[in-house]
């Protein structure tokens, strides 16, 4: 689906709003973009239950780091798991901003991300990882936990989101049921369209080809996704080969250490001397301690850019990937309701003109209502509209905001890279003199190993 601009119908284009209810039952349930009221309606709103930061300007105003600087949230596994029957596990949650600590299960954080979607449906709200069905293993509960972190620091951290009452409710709130205490901070509280102050005039802070400026960020978003989403699985194999490379060297070393604490007496016709064997095998078990060390240090390598490197492309795909959503709300919610709102309209003026030619005051009147209705919902459609595009600038900006992550990445994997390298070289370089013993000459000077001769590996 492109960015390219849909085509408005002839203007003498809909119904009441009974009609439009029942043309979103027949279409199926609303469309995200346009939330209903988890609760009875409310027409005004304490200024209390939602404070929004200032609206007049489009460009945000924070760096990359004030952005990271607004908060860093830990999720940990809790070492117990709850439940009678059903184990379930929980997160240990904890926020440097609010310092405060609580526990979450994974439907908290399901609830939570439901309540941002009504409360932000024109923000980038972070998808959240897949419910597994089945029992879960330690692998899969790993992956989740990182992947729970990474969605609620991009939630804390978002402009809008961090000053929400529910981002503190979520981080700070300790009480039992705290699913349900989410839920009822969204009751009778419209989106956000409802309490921005530049709701009603957004479309002055809009360029003329806005449409083109949507089409050209979803372009250069899908490219810059498809070029980390690459860079990611390439840092993932990296990370893995060391780890790997960890455990190779670390039964390296076991097996000499089994040599040279085997047991089994030479043979009497055997040409080497039993002293001489002695000391060979004691060196052995020697060098095992050298190669656990370099174990140690291709796994602290390949865990550290799991963590810096791997961890950190992947919260920018997460970024992304929730503007790639945002944009596929925005398409198939209130623009789409705004073309079938023309729609409907069209056609009822058509019956209009049908009753007026068959002389049918009633029917007139009450179709001239409708007219009426379906004028003022088709101008709040509007309204939103121009709302949806002021809103997915800023996140367009945001995701700007956040380009510069790149160099974070970059210099953190260079410089595990280059840390691990310079550390795993000294072990190589102290272990060399260790080696002088196992090449002891006839006058027992220490002598380098020497490759034999390729002849004389060939078969005679």
């Amino acid at each position: 689906m492109t960015g390219r601009a849909m085509e408005p119908l002839p203007p003498e284009a809909v119904p009441t709003a009974a009609e439009f209810e029942a043309g979103d039952q027949e279409a199926g349930p609303p469309a995200a973009d346009v939330p209903t009221p988890w609760g009875p309606e409310q027409t005004e709103l304490a200024p209390t239950q939602m404070q929004m930061p200032p609206e007049n300007t489009l460009l945000p105003s924070q760096s990359l780091q004030e952005l990271l600087a607004r908060d860093t949230v830990q999720v940990e596994v809790s070492p117990e798991k709850k439940g009678l029957f059903l184990k379930h596990v929980e997160y240990e949650v904890s926020s440097q901003r609010f310092r405060s600590s609580v526990y979450r299960r994974y439907n908290d954080f399901v609830v939570f991300q439901e309540v941002l979607l009504h409360r932000f449906p024109y923000r980038m709200v972070p998808a959240l990882p897949p419910k597994r069905v089945l029992g879960a293993d330690r692998e899969f509960i790993e992956a989740r936990r990182r992947a729970l972190k990474r969605f609620i620091n991009l939630v804390a951290r978002h402009p809008r989101f961090s000053e929400d009452v529910v981002l503190k409710l979520f981080l700070s709130f300790s009480g039992p049921d705290v699913q349900n205490k989410l839920k009822e901070s969204a009751q009778g509280i419209g989106d956000e369209f409802l309490h921005c102050k530049a709701a009603t005039h957004a479309k002055d802070f809009l360029p003329a080809d806005i449409q083109a400026q949507f089409a050209a960020s979803r372009e250069l978003v899908r490219s810059v996704y498809n070029s980390f989403y690459k860079l990611r699985d390439r840092a993932e194999r990296i990370a893995s080969r060391a780890i790997d490379n960890a455990a190779d060297l670390l039964m390296f070393g076991k097996e000499l250490s089994a040599l040279g604490s085997d047991t089994t007496p030479l043979p009497p016709w055997a040409a080497l001397s039993s002293n001489t064997w002695g000391s060979l095998k004691q060196a052995l078990r020697g060098l095992s301690v050298e190669f656990a060390l370099l174990a140690d240090k291709a796994a602290l390598q390949g865990r550290q850019e799991e963590s810096d490197v791997v961890e950190k492309l992947n919260l920018f795909l997460d970024l992304l990937q929730s503007y790639k959503d945002l944009c596929e709300r925005h398409e198939k919610g209130v623009l789409h309701r705004h073309q079938r709102a023309l729609h409907r309209h069209s056609l009822t003026k058509r019956q209009v003109l049908g009753a007026a030619q068959s002389r049918e005051p009633e029917a007139v009147e009450q179709l001239e209502s409708r007219i009426v209705e379906q004028e003022n919902a088709i101008q709040t459609l509007e309204l939103r509209s121009h709302f949806a595009l002021y809103c997915l600038r800023q996140e367009t900006q945001l995701v700007h905001v956040y380009l510069p992550l790149t160099s974070h990445i970059l210099g953190a994997f260079v410089s595990s890279q280059s840390q691990g390298h310079q550390e795993m070289s000294k072990v190589w370089n102290d272990l060399k003199p260790k080696l002088h013993c196992l090449f002891a000459g006839p006058s027992s000077v220490p002598a380098r190993p020497r490759s034999p001769p390729e002849d004389s590996l060939l078969p005679r």
